[in-house]
């Protein structure tokens, strides 16, 4: 739904609403889709919201919900009564349901757990005891599992009485009596096979599972690399836990994705939305970054003292000092993006370090070469600058051009070897370390080549 749909439906809403057409608001609202809904009505204000969420189907008003901001979902829970709160957890998705919980107020958390039945009540205690950012955290235990002597027939039928409560039915696990995983079989076999045939003649026992405690960031390479649309979620003894689908997945990468890019950004990363925090909340979260950056910088003030000496008798040099410390920043943070990008797709690992950096260094040499050339063709026949200035000034180019593309391969992957974020070495970080080197070649290369 575009922009100007979503305008007219929320203005019709509204109109509906002053006018009391309940009826055709209640038609209305039921043929869209959940994620349109969800989104239409929390343009609403409480009572609006309110009405219209009570107006739509129980099944339907559980997808909605789900689909709704943590913020709006705090607003239904507080506006609702218990045995409403009691009926739209039943009819919610388990997944769902912890994640509601753990982003909920305690007060909150408090009403919700005490509408859960004790069995499920100790389930959800135990899923969040599991650590955030963990496969355990985001799994569901809507899953369809059969059993290895069950025939065919008899598990079409097991899928069609239980199938609705669960999150997919495509793909179905194989386990013991002591829930081991054994394997797990695809409706589709289900579908073309012999009735009469046994679940263990059929299943797939070279099962690609993920352990608890895994981080979901390992979990959404592995769906990325196998391509399944769920995983298997098993403990130390193999004992299955849940499943991992690829829905919560996307979440996933949609999360981490926003972590890289505001880390690259030198921000530190904020699960809230941007209009629901406040200037001092923003503020708070790039104020480390850009005290760190600020004193580091202080770096090139320091070089640049150090050799006023020769600056006093070659004003000229410090006119091409932006010119280099942006080349050297723009040339590291393409490598960094690169590599960084590379690292969190398993294109490269560190085992490929050397190669990495051998290639980097390829790289800079003939984009330092290209550069250089035309610098000092420029600096010659244009600019009319002495011939050994321009050497100079071409010289260090050449120099940053090379070694910024070495750094910017390698500080990423010396991130990762220390279990650190490679995103951290990104364009913010890498400029402010080479213009500092940056500048101790420029005038390191002056005092010999000058005599200064």
């Amino acid at each position: 739904m575009d922009y100007n749909e979503y305008k007219e439906y929320r203005d019709y809403y509204q109109e509906l609403i002053e006018k009391k057409h309940l009826k055709d608001l209640k038609d209305s609202v039921s043929e869209l889709n959940v994620v349109d809904i969800a989104e239409i009505i929390e343009d609403l204000d409480d009572q609006e919201m309110l009405l219209v969420f009570r107006m739509l189907p129980k099944e339907k008003s559980a997808e909605v919900f789900s689909y709704m901001e943590v913020y709006n979902q705090l607003r239904i829970v507080n506006s609702i009564t218990e045995p409403e709160l009691q009926n739209l957890l039943e009819k919610m998705n388990f997944d769902d349901r912890i994640d509601l919980i753990e982003e909920m107020p305690a007060n909150v958390v408090t009403k919700v757990l005490a509408q859960a039945p004790p069995n499920e009540r100790k389930l959800i205690n135990e899923f969040l005891r599991y650590p955030e950012d963990s496969a355990g955290s985001i799994m569901t235990i809507e899953y369809v599992s059969l059993k290895p002597d069950m025939t065919v027939k008899e598990a079409m039928l097991h899928i069609k009485n239980t199938g609705m409560h669960k999150e997919t039915i495509y793909t179905c696990y194989v386990e013991n009596e002591y829930k081991m995983l054994l394997g797990f079989v695809t409706l589709r076999s289900l579908v073309v096979s012999d009735p009469n045939q046994q679940i263990k003649d059929i299943m797939e026992e070279d099962v690609v599972s993920v352990t608890t405690t895994d981080d979901q960031e390992e979990v959404a390479d592995k769906f990325v690399k196998y391509g399944y649309i769920a995983l298997p979620v098993v403990d130390n003894e193999y004992r299955l836990c849940g499943i991992i689908t690829f829905d919560d997945v996307l979440d996933v990468v949609t999360e981490e994705a926003t972590e890289d890019f505001h880390r690259m950004a030198a921000v530190n990363p904020s699960e809230n939305e941007y209009l629901d925090q406040t200037a001092w909340q923003l503020a708070k979260n790039r104020i480390p970054w850009l005290l760190v950056l600020m004193v580091s910088a202080t770096l090139t003030s320091g070089i640049i003292s150090n050799y006023n000496y020769i600056i006093s008798q070659y004003i000229i040099l410090t006119t091409f000092i932006p010119m280099i410390t942006d080349t050297g920043g723009n040339s590291g943070s393409q490598s960094s993006t690169i590599i960084i990008r590379a690292l969190a797709t398993d294109e490269i690992g560190l085992s490929n370090a050397l190669p990495v950096i051998f290639k980097e260094m390829r790289v800079g040499i003939i984009c330092g070469g290209v550069l250089s050339v035309v610098n000092f063709l420029r600096l010659i026949f244009l600019s009319k600058v002495e011939i050994h200035i321009s050497f100079l000034v071409s010289l260090t180019l050449f120099t940053t051009v090379v070694l910024a593309k070495v750094m910017g391969a390698l500080l990423p992957m010396g991130a990762k070897k220390i279990h650190l974020d490679p995103a951290i070495m990104a364009s913010a970080l890498i400029t402010t370390i080479i213009d500092s080197v940056v500048l101790m070649i420029y005038f390191g290369l002056a005092t010999k080549i000058l005599g200064a």
